[in-house]
């Protein structure tokens, strides 16, 4: 139930759970992302957070955000992770995307991949 003369407030740009995440993190001081969330839906979801945190410059955020994409790196998604990181001037993803990818076993398999197709 809306009360009478509150105004509202809308954010475009970003999904629901992303803003949840981001509210607890500013009135909490920590990262609280949905359990059910797995894998892919779980970086995804890191992704988007790690941007609105760039966008509302929330220093500490992004850096937990990266952190946690550091760790979760993949053939699959060290190319997108890259371009992300370098959009957001995220330096320590950066390096982590980088030595990833240093391997040239691994450089064949990350080249394969949608991500790196332009």
């Amino acid at each position: 139930m809306k009360e009478t003369g509150t105004p509202l407030i809308t954010i475009k740009d970003m999904q629901p759970d992303v803003f949840k995440a981001l509210l607890h993190f500013i009135y909490t001081d920590s990262l609280q992302i949905t359990d059910d969330l797995e894998g892919n839906d779980r970086v995804e979801m890191l992704q988007h957070l790690l941007v609105a945190a760039d966008r509302y410059d929330m220093e500490k955020l992004k850096l937990v955000c990266e952190r946690i994409l550091c760790d979760n790196l993949d053939v699959e998604n060290v190319a997108t992770m890259l371009a992300l990181a370098d959009q957001h001037h995220c330096d320590i993803l950066i390096d982590a995307c980088v030595e990833f990818i240093s391997s040239q076993k691994i450089m064949d398999s990350v080249a394969a991949t949608k991500g790196m197709r332009i």
